[in-house]
């Protein structure tokens, strides 16, 4: 499932390429075929991402809410403005991460885990790329205008020279202003919506009056939004904390630190487009993890491997019908 890096990079992506713009929408999969009726031909006005849902305004106070779940992503196609601010694998990555580490080669993901690197320079470009966890892009210079239709295409966006496609979303609706502020106050705090210390204070306050394990109220959206699986399995160890401890149980700094780290990793993934987690890498161990996911974490997806650290084989075990990843003596 898409988590709270790749949704706020495809929010932008809309920003740059739909906003300000009218759009052609129609859902060639037929499943909203209602919903495209009403977005069709209106101008967008704004995007936001919230967590891992989407919402893009359009005029007639009409909002659209996507939620792409386990199997959901966005297509897009034709002239795609990248944002120079935001590093790509054809400028400087991980500076953020690095303390000033200069890397100028190209860095490419095995794994097509980069969104922005998928879409190339930052520049205007004609190119075909997929959104979502696992992103991979081709050029695509000449191709037909609009694209064809491939496969179940939910919902399909189109201005004059940008088309976005939507397939296999949880949930695609149209919502009133009001529903989508109600859709949004249900949600935890996002540490790039809002205010960051109101943010740090819900979290905190949220977990430290439950009993329910920080493994499980880290993946509560009501909780925190943005988490998934790999940011979950991360942070617990970067804590070294052990998943099962009850959340009012978790020392309040140790709670607040948590938050911290989340923003500072929230930050690297919305600019490198991966999810890094590991610190003080020499350049050549940075680019071995940016060119590989296996390299990039302590413990994601390290069953049965010498934890990083102590050497103990990380243990996999299912919390909440979820993957959990974690060290036995690091976390004890």
């Amino acid at each position: 499932m898409p988590e709270g890096h790749s949704v706020h990079r495809i929010a932008r992506q809309f920003a740059r390429n739909f906003v300000g713009k009218p759009v052609a929408a129609s859902s060639p999969q037929g499943r909203f075929a209602e919903g495209a009726a009403l977005l069709n031909g209106r101008t967008v006005e704004s995007v936001q991402a919230v967590g891992k849902q989407m919402f893009l305004e359009t005029e007639g106070d009409l909002w659209l809410r996507v939620h792409l779940g386990l199997y959901g992503a966005w297509d897009f196609s034709g002239e795609i403005l990248v944002d120079p601010t935001i590093a790509s694998a054809n400028g400087r990555m991980g500076q953020t991460n690095q303390r000033g580490t200069d890397l100028d080669v190209p860095i490419l993901d095995a794994a097509g885990e980069n969104s922005l690197s998928s879409i190339g320079a930052p520049r205007r470009t004609r190119v075909h790329v997929r959104m979502s966890e696992a992103t991979r892009g081709l050029a695509d210079e000449g191709a037909e205008w609009p694209p064809p239709v491939v496969g179940q295409v939910r919902l399909r966006l189109l201005t004059d020279v940008t088309c976005a496609d939507l397939r296999g979303p949880t949930a695609c609706v149209l919502q009133t202003p009001d529903e989508m502020l109600a859709t949004v106050a249900k949600l935890g705090p996002d540490p790039l919506v809002g205010d960051l210390a109101e943010g740090e204070e819900r979290f905190v306050a949220a977990v430290r009056k439950k009993s329910t394990p920080i493994a499980l109220l880290l993946m509560d959206q009501a909780v925190v939004s943005g988490i998934g699986n790999v940011y979950r399995a991360e942070l617990l160890f970067r804590a070294r904390l052990n998943p099962h401890t009850p959340g009012r149980d978790v020392p309040e700094e140790t709670v607040r630190a948590l938050w911290r780290d989340w923003v500072r990793l929230l930050a690297i993934g919305v600019e490198t487009g991966q999810m890094m987690t590991m610190d003080d890498l020499s350049p050549e161990q940075y680019r071995a993890a940016m060119a590989h996911r296996d390299d990039r974490h302590w413990v994601y997806h390290r069953t049965g491997l010498p934890c990083r650290v102590c050497g103990t084989a990380i243990v996999l075990e299912e919390i909440g019908a979820r993957k959990l990843y974690w060290c036995p003596r690091c976390q004890a």
